[in-house]
């Protein structure tokens, strides 16, 4: 009775301590232009990310189809994943992988001129791996790359938030 009693207050007050130490949950960003043009290589999953976050975050309408409308630009210039080898077992199978995805762009206005310079955005995921059980992981790896993907996204219309003056 007491045991339960106890878990009930600590249910209670866990909320409090988490919002105590500072945790919020990742927002979406607040878009401070009216007019947005995304400009990216075909089959862009970053740029396609941007489209769903401003879709589904109320700011579809910001999305313009011509680059002359728009306030600002952004660019994505390269989208790169990659997949590194991290650890190899004793018989020289790999036992851990390493997921990355180097995505750079740059933000400019209308004219062309550079709002943001060209930045790099580098992300990584570990990926342990029993080579005994290969397709195992092709989800796993899926959900990391997207998730880094979304992650990338996230970054860019935050950092594209930040340079409203």
């Amino acid at each position: 009775m007491i045991r339960s009693a106890s878990l009930r207050l600590l249910w209670l007050f866990i909320p409090l301590l988490v919002t105590g130490c500072g945790f919020h949950l990742r927002s979406q960003a607040d878009i401070p232009f009216s007019a947005i043009y995304l400009q990216a290589p075909g089959g862009s999953a970053v740029a396609a990310n941007i489209r769903h976050i401003m879709t589904f975050g109320g700011h579809a309408d910001s999305l313009v189809a011509a680059p002359d409308k728009a306030e600002r630009i952004i660019d994505i210039q390269r989208e790169q994943p990659q997949m590194i080898i991290v650890a190899l077992t004793g018989a020289g199978l790999v036992s851990e992988y390493q997921l990355q995805l180097d995505v750079k762009y740059r933000v400019l206005y209308p004219n062309g001129k550079i709002a943001l310079p060209s930045t790099l955005i580098h992300l990584t995921r570990d990926m342990a791996y029993n080579p005994t059980a290969p397709y195992a992981y092709d989800a796993e790896e899926q959900f990391l790359n997207r998730d880094m993907q979304q992650d990338a996204a996230q970054q860019i219309l935050h950092r594209l938030a930040m340079l409203h003056n």
